[in-house]
């Protein structure tokens, strides 16, 4: 049986996550992500431990348990003026951080400086921050994708959600985006999820990132679909967080959340006969039966 058939539902049915990343990353961030959770479509959301607002968006968490959560491993800070860094002391894991004790901006850096140990070390605290704080996550996913910077990074990724009992989010298309061969990194053994869809600067550059995120919904495929998305406001905070970044800027995340808090998108999927399942659902499927999913 494949996943669909062990959650009930007919062997080629549309599965459908709609994942929030980037939880954790400001106040505007994270008041977008619990309203999108509670009144639209979006069932599911990780958390940046290394950010300022994570504190907020763990108690949120903690108190409501029935919302999917995962862990949004963090390695990388993109934004200009907006900066954080590791978990564990900027002195311990020297490898990962400028001149001034921040995350690297692009996973370029990150791969010609990182020192593998130091990365483990790194990632380890950040589940660990969550564990901590009394959280019981759904999975484990990566900022960026910065986790197939490398395949040894790649490896560090996936050894975690062995260890710590967590699927982890593996798919071919984000390896090819940045840069990572899925033929010669994917391994027997691994859960995939089939199709990953996250908008493309040019949709935004051309206003049609509403129609590209309808299009997606209107045209699923059989199988594991994952919508990536990154709902704010387009408030003060986030133009600030974001000059100079229009990609996956402000206005972009308010296109997000407006488009998936509408709730005439449940009769999309209704028409198209869509099912929402969760990260919960996978990991349960999984530990009921992991060599049946197994690719």
């Amino acid at each position: 049986m494949n996943v669909a058939q062990k959650l009930g539902f007919p062997e080629n049915t549309k599965l459908l996550i709609v994942h929030a990343d980037d939880a954790g990353l400001s106040h505007s961030e994270n008041m977008a992500t619990m309203q999108s959770l509670k009144k639209g479509i979006v069932n599911s959301y990780s958390i940046m431990a290394p950010c300022p607002w994570f504190y907020e968006m763990a108690v949120f968490a903690r108190n409501n348990p029935q919302f999917d959560s995962g862990i949004h491993l963090t390695l990388t800070c993109e934004w200009e003026n907006y900066k954080f860094g590791p978990v564990v002391p900027v002195a311990e894991v020297p490898s990962l951080v400028d001149e001034n004790g921040h995350f690297f901006k692009k996973r370029e850096q990150l791969e010609k400086n990182a020192v593998p140990c130091e990365i483990e070390k790194e990632l380890e605290a950040q589940i660990e921050k969550l564990l901590k704080f009394g959280l019981t996550p759904s999975h484990i996913d990566s900022h960026m994708y910065s986790v197939a910077s490398t395949p040894e990074l790649f490896r560090i990724y996936r050894d975690l959600g062995v260890k710590y009992d967590l699927p982890v989010l593996i798919n071919g298309q984000l390896m090819k985006m940045v840069g990572l061969n899925p033929e010669l990194n994917i391994e027997n053994g691994d859960f995939l999820v089939d199709n990953v869809f996250v908008g493309e600067y040019k949709y935004f550059e051309n206003g049609k990132l509403a129609d590209y995120y309808s299009s997606v919904l209107e045209n699923l495929a059989s199988g594991i679909n994952l919508i990536l998305i990154h709902p704010a406001f387009d408030n003060q905070e986030m133009k600030g967080i974001t000059i100079n970044h229009p990609n996956f800027g402000s206005e972009w995340r308010q296109i997000d959340f407006d488009f998936f808090i509408d709730q005439k998108k449940k009769f999309i999927l209704e028409q198209n006969n869509v099912e929402l399942i969760t990260w919960k659902d996978i990991k349960r499927c999984i530990a009921d039966g992991k060599d049946e999913y197994s690719n």
